[in-house]
């Protein structure tokens, strides 16, 4: 059976003769014309297109967001990403992990090419391993003893060591891609190819011919025969091929490629030498940054630095493709950072010719680090005085906020589903709790930054002071709620903390005003950049991943949206809960008067919340009672929609339908119903079911009430109330910026204590540690000392 890995080469090009194909396998005499070639799809399982992918060359991808309809894409590998890091032969690793990238980007129904360097680096390392095995052998045969001598080895030619290289290098690439079913061609081209017209449509016809086979063309400079470059010829506005990354995007223009991605052994471009202190990862790079960058070495093995590729990228940018350049090396990245990218996430350095209107998400977390300390630095009085102003706006602006939250509820119509189109929608009446509930933070403020909540004389002039500071830099990722924004941003300047806001795009004209207006009243006192709302077409796993940034993550919105940060926020502390679970328990000594109200309450006043009631437990004596009627009577006047527990099923001969998991938020008019023992029983049912978030028992009896209280383990857990009432503004904290079910730093409604955090004043008068060792003049005293009253008015 032939091969379905092909070397490709080229003849000297006439109208009747397309490029001739050498099979690998079988007999190497034997030349394949391309109506043989044809037939090979009739031997491969894959499709040509898997996915429709269509665009129109001519201007590359303003944003990332975009690489995710590239097409034709060429992927250039570095010398470094090819061989191991001491130089002793090949990354078969991470080879075979970016062969099986490109093969699922092939079966997408993409187009991928290959250039790849190594030939080089391969063949040197071989060569070197050949003479220095040569050696040893005819030393140990004229010296009679295994004791060597130290062997020198002689400098080794580049064209040589192509020569030894190329072939094993594209063995291996044939192996890994057949594991696939997936053809590959090799084509080895020299600088003259590209200069010389007939070779140039030789090569385009050949490269053509392939990618509508679906077979995928790897790319190399013939280095055993490539003369040097010619001086001067970049300047006629074609780039000279003297290395991969020249040709790389060489032929990525004359292919009309969309994307070019170059990886190599770092991130990408830097503001500095990579590794020196202040370095910091440029993202986003334009046409005219080149002035701002400083190129450090070049790569350990290979010919090109990364001011030969960005010269390359600029130059396939002016030519309309794309370019990104990223680490194709690190172990924890290489397996998957050809897809990232093309999936538009943020990896690596993108080339773009579009610059945003406004600031980059990361300039905007360093603008919101800077104005956040400003903003500590104030006064409380005049912090208070910035929400005081805010509250005022609120109302004075009513009609633009009403206005603009007219426009995203007519953009959301027959998009959003009822509920969230209840969340996104603002009223006066809601405008006018916000700024009740901002004037109360504002009062509750005066003493919260600063504040000291323990002293300790450690010894003779020396105390030391635990005190209260701001976090850092906050970010608040919400869904289709705009009045979270003022809230949010009242609590972060209360606790002098700078703030990030994505909003969700439905809320987009609401989000905007609010935020102009919150801008305004921070201006009052100079610190107008604290507070940032990201416009920007940055994913939310893009912004998780700001961990020199941003200090806390804070999410407010649905349980998919909080798990979805959770699981991508590797090295940033993430607040909040992910499912709000809430369970009520009727107890046999509960009252009549008190359940219907509680349930109605708790289920019907505002379904789609997250302290809305999820799971209704129902002692088993009150089944088949006066009360139990009622309380189904109610719900079915509410038009809740009832799920049977296993347990309850089991009691009825016609049962509602039976819930399929006891697990569930609904975020709507339906309940679960089960049916419980006694408390203990509903104790371990909610330990077992429930998120941690709210747990309310309804009874008359004290005795179980308080076992009730101080044995479930949730965040919130309330005696014959409510589970509505978990919240910031109900509780008198003003406002939340969410409702935390975790164990560390702030749990339940998290006001404005939760966003502080402490540092440690220590005053003395030339102590050194030394003092107070066994010898020493000086002992610990640790005397603690009285706390300044906090002024709670």
């Amino acid at each position: 059976m032939l091969s379905r890995v092909y070397r490709c080469g080229f003849q000297p090009f006439n109208q009747h003769l397309l490029p001739w194909v050498q099979c690998t396998t079988v007999s190497r005499s034997h030349c394949v014309q391309p109506s043989v070639i044809r037939h090979v799809r009739s031997w491969s399982n894959i499709p040509f297109i898997t996915v429709p992918l269509s665009r129109t060359h001519g201007k590359s991808f303003a944003h990332r967001g975009e690489l995710k309809h590239a097409k034709r894409i060429v992927v250039k590998l570095g010398s470094a990403v090819v061989t191991r890091g001491d130089e002793c032969g090949l990354a078969l690793g991470r080879l075979a992990s970016i062969v099986e990238q490109v093969s699922v980007l092939q079966n997408q129904g993409r187009e991928m090419m290959l250039v790849t360097s190594g030939a080089v680096a391969f063949g040197k390392q071989r060569l070197r391993h050949e003479i220095l095995l040569s050696q040893s052998v005819r030393q140990a045969l004229h010296s009679g003893q295994n004791q060597l001598k130290e062997m020198a080895i002689p400098v080794l030619e580049a064209r040589a060591c192509a020569a030894a290289g190329q072939s094993g290098l594209m063995a291996l690439y044939e192996a890994m891609f057949t594991q696939y079913s997936i053809c590959a061609a090799q084509i080895l081209v020299t600088n003259l190819d590209f200069h010389d017209e007939q070779k140039r449509r030789n090569l385009n016809g050949t490269l053509h011919e392939l990618l509508r086979m679906n077979i995928v063309p790897i790319v190399n400079t013939n280095d055993a025969v490539v003369p040097p470059a010619e001086p001067n010829s970049d300047l006629q506005g074609v780039i000279s091929v003297k290395d991969n990354d020249s040709l790389a995007a060489r032929l990525a223009v004359e292919m009309k490629t969309d994307l070019l991605i170059v990886l190599s052994d770092v991130e990408g471009l830097f503001d500095s030498p990579p590794g020196s202190d202040d370095a910091k990862l440029i993202d986003i790079f334009y046409p005219g940054d080149q002035q701002s960058v400083t190129f450090g070495t070049k790569s350990r093995v290979g010919m090109g630095g990364m001011e030969a590729k960005v010269k390359a990228a600029l130059w396939a940018l002016q030519g309309g493709t794309s370019v990104v350049i990223a680490n194709g090396t690190h172990p924890k990245v290489s397996g998957h950072v050809i897809t990232d990218i093309v999936e538009g996430k943020k990896v690596g350095t993108f080339f773009s010719e579009v610059k945003p209107a406004g600031p980059t998400v990361e300039q905007q977390g360093e603008m919101a680090r800077s104005g956040g300390r400003m903003l500590a630095t104030l006064e409380p009085e005049q912090r208070a005085e910035i929400i005081h102003h805010l509250a005022d706006l609120l109302t004075d602006q009513r009609d633009e906020i009403l206005l603009a939250n007219k426009k995203d509820l007519e953009e959301a119509e027959g998009r959003l589903a009822a509920p969230l189109l209840k969340r996104l929608s603002l009223s006066t009446s809601k405008l006018n709790s916000l700024a009740i509930g901002l004037r109360q933070i504002a009062a509750s403020s005066q003493d919260s930054v600063g504040r000291v909540l323990r002293r300790t004389r450690i010894a003779k002039n020396l105390e030391l002071e635990q005190v209260t500071v701001p976090i850092g830099v906050l970010l608040v990722i919400f869904e289709s709620r705009p009045d979270c924004l003022p809230q949010v941003a009242a609590l972060a300047i209360a606790s002098g903390n700078g703030l990030l806001l994505k909003g969700g795009k439905e809320a987009a004209h609401s989000n905007r005003i609010l935020h102009l207006l919150t801008q305004e009243a921070l201006s009052i006192h100079g610190v107008k950049e604290a507070v940032q709302l990201v416009n920007t077409r940055e994913e939310v796993e893009d912004l998780c991943r700001l961990d020199k940034m941003i200090d806390l993550i804070i999410p407010r919105g649905s349980s998919q949206l909080v798990r979805d940060i959770q699981k991508a926020a590797k090295g940033i502390p993430v607040m909040g809960h992910s499912e709000g679970i809430c369970h009520m328990y009727v107890d046999s000594e509960a009252s009549v008067d008190k359940v219907t109200r509680l349930v109605r309450d708790s289920k019907c006043e505002y379904p789609a919340a997250c302290n809305a009631l999820e799971t209704l437990l129902i002692h088993r004596d009150l089944l088949r009672t006066p009360l139990f009627d009622q309380i189904i009577d109610m719900l079915r006047v509410e038009q809740v929609k009832i799920h049977a527990g296993p347990k309850f099923a089991s009691y009825l001969t016609f049962s509602p339908s039976e819930v399929k998991s006891l697990r569930t938020e609904y975020g709507d008019l339906e309940l679960c119903i089960e049916v419980v023992d006694n408390v203990q029983d509903a104790i371990d049912h909610i330990h077992k079911y429930g998120s941690s978030h709210t747990d309310v028992i309804v009874t008359e009896n004290e005795n179980t009430a308080e076992f009730f209280l101080q044995h479930v383990d949730s965040a919130c857990v309330f005696w014959n109330a409510s589970t509505r009432f978990s919240d910031g503004y109900r509780f008198g904290l003003g406002a939340e910026v969410g409702i935390s079910t975790s164990r560390i730093h702030a749990r339940g409604p998290v006001g404005l204590e939760g966003l502080l955090t402490t540092k440690w004043l220590l005053r003395g008068k030339d102590h050194v540690v030394s003092d107070f060792s066994e010898h020493g003049s000086l002992k610990y005293l640790h005397e603690n000392l009285p706390v300044p009253q906090r002024n709670t008015n």
